[in-house]
C-alpha cells in the first residue's frame, strides 16, 4: 500500500502545481510584459519539480528548502512588478499567490516548516505593501497561509506518530525478548530440577529413611551425586549419557574430574556435538590419570574441547634435585569442532614446572 501511496500523492501534487502554471499562461495578456512572467513560471516549475522528485528523501534538503523560499520571495516581486496593485481586474494574473502557497506547503510537508513560514510571512508582507491588507482575502493569501499551517501540523503529527510507532515496535521486541528469556530460564530450571531429582531422589529417600545416619559408602555416594549435579551446572554442553557414565566411573576410581563449559559450544548441535562428546567419552575411558580437566576452547577457535589429564608423582620416588617432583601430563587432547573419525592421541608424558 505504501509503495502506491507515495507515487499517487506526488502525482496529485504535480498536477496541482502544474495547474498554477496553466493559469499563468491563460492570463499572460494581463501583465505589462510577458517575459518576467515566463521567467517566474520557469523558476516555479523548477522548484516544484525538484521538490516533488520521486526519489528524494522524506526530509527536504536544507539547500532545496532555501531555494524554495527564495523562489517564494521572488515570484511576488517579479509578477507584481507587471501588475496594477490597485486594480481588481487582475484575475488569474495573481496565480503566483496559490503557486507560492503550494510550493511552501510541499516544503512544510517535507519537514521544513520553519523555512515555509518564512516564505509565507514574506508573501503576506509583500501583499499588504502592494495591494493593502484587504487583498489578503481576495487574492487568496489567507488560503495559502492555512495550507502551510495545515501541512506543518499534519507533518508534525505524522512524525510524532512514526516515532511513537517505532518506540512501540521497539518495546514490543524488548518484551518479546524478555518473555523468551524468562521462558528459557523457566525451562532450563525445570530441566535441571528434573535431572537433579532423577539423580538424587533415591538417595534422598534413603537419607530420610535412615534419619540422616549414613554409612561411609553412602556418604561417598552422596559426594559423587553432588559432583554430578555440579557437572550439570558448570559443564552443561559437555555432557551426554556417555560422558556422564565415564565421568562417574573415573570418580569411582578416585579421579578428580573438572568440567568447565564456557558457552563456546552453544552453536554446535546434532551430529557434530554428539561426535565431539563421544570422542571426549572415549578419551576419559582410556586415561588412567589422577586429575582430568575438561574445558571448552576459546570462542572462534577450531577446537571444541581441550582435555588435560595429570598424574601425581610417585610418593615413594626419591627426589633427584632440590625441586619437588611435578605432576605429569598423561594426556593432552584437542577435539576439533568437526570430528571425522577421532581417536584420542597416545598419552604423552610431559613434566610440568614446579
Amino acid at each position: 500500500m505504501m509503495s502506491y501511496s507515495r507515487p499517487l500523492i506526488l502525482g496529485l501534487a504535480a498536477l496541482f502545481s502544474a495547474y498554477h502554471i496553466v493559469l499563468g499562461i491563460y492570463s499572460l495578456n494581463v501583465p505589462a510584459s510577458k517575459t518576467p512572467i515566463i521567467v517566474a513560471m520557469v523558476l516555479y516549475g523548477t522548484a516544484s519539480i525538484a521538490s516533488l522528485w520521486p526519489s528524494s528523501p522524506a526530509r527536504m534538503s536544507l539547500g532545496l528548502a532555501c531555494f524554495n523560499v527564495a523562489v517564494a520571495a521572488a515570484l511576488p516581486l517579479i509578477v507584481c512588478n507587471q501588475l496594477d496593485g490597485s486594480s481588481r481586474g487582475n484575475g488569474y494574473a495573481t496565480w503566483y499567490v496559490a503557486a507560492v502557497g503550494t510550493l511552501l506547503t510541499v516544503t512544510a510537508t517535507r519537514k521544513r516548516p520553519g523555512l515555509a513560514w518564512i516564505g509565507v510571512l514574506f508573501l503576506v508582507v509583500q501583499t499588504i505593501l502592494w495591494a493593502g491588507a484587504g487583498a489578503l482575502g481576495s487574492m487568496g493569501v489567507i488560503g495559502s497561509v492555512v495550507w502551510v499551517a495545515t501541512a506543518a501540523l499534519l507533518s508534525r503529527a505524522l512524525s510524532k506518530a512514526a516515532r511513537d510507532a517505532q518506540q512501540f515496535a521497539h518495546a514490543e521486541r524488548e518484551a518479546a525478548r524478555w518473555q523468551a528469556a524468562q521462558e528459557a530460564h523457566i525451562y532450563e530450571r525445570q530441566v535441571r530440577l528434573t535431572h537433579t531429582t532423577r539423580l538424587a531422589l533415591s538417595m534422598m529417600h534413603r537419607i530420610v529413611a535412615s534419619g540422616g545416619t549414613l554409612e561411609e559408602t553412602e556418604r561417598q555416594e552422596c559426594r559423587y551425586l553432588e559432583a554430578a549435579i555440579r557437572d550439570e551446572i558448570r559443564g552443561r554442553s559437555l555432557l551426554n549419557d556417555a560422558v556422564r557414565e565415564q565421568v562417574m566411573l573415573a570418580r569411582r576410581r578416585g579421579v578428580i574430574v573438572t568440567l568447565l563449559d564456557e558457552g563456546t559450544m552453544d552453536d554446535l548441535d546434532g551430529d557434530d556435538l554428539e561426535q565431539v562428546l563421544n570422542t571426549l567419552a572415549a578419551a576419559l575411558a582410556r586415561t588412567s590419570a589422577d586429575t582430568i580437566i575438561v574445558r571448552t576452547a576459546a570462542d572462534g577457535s577450531d577446537t571444541a574441547v581441550t582435555v588435560v589429564a595429570l598424574r601425581s608423582p610417585d610418593p615413594n620416588a626419591q627426589p633427584t634435585g632440590d625441586d619437588e617432583p611435578a605432576d605429569e601430563v598423561t594426556l593432552w587432547l584437542e577435539i576439533p569442532r568437526t570430528v571425522a573419525v577421532e581417536t584420542p592421541n597416545s598419552a604423552k608424558t610431559v613434566p610440568l614446572p614446579a
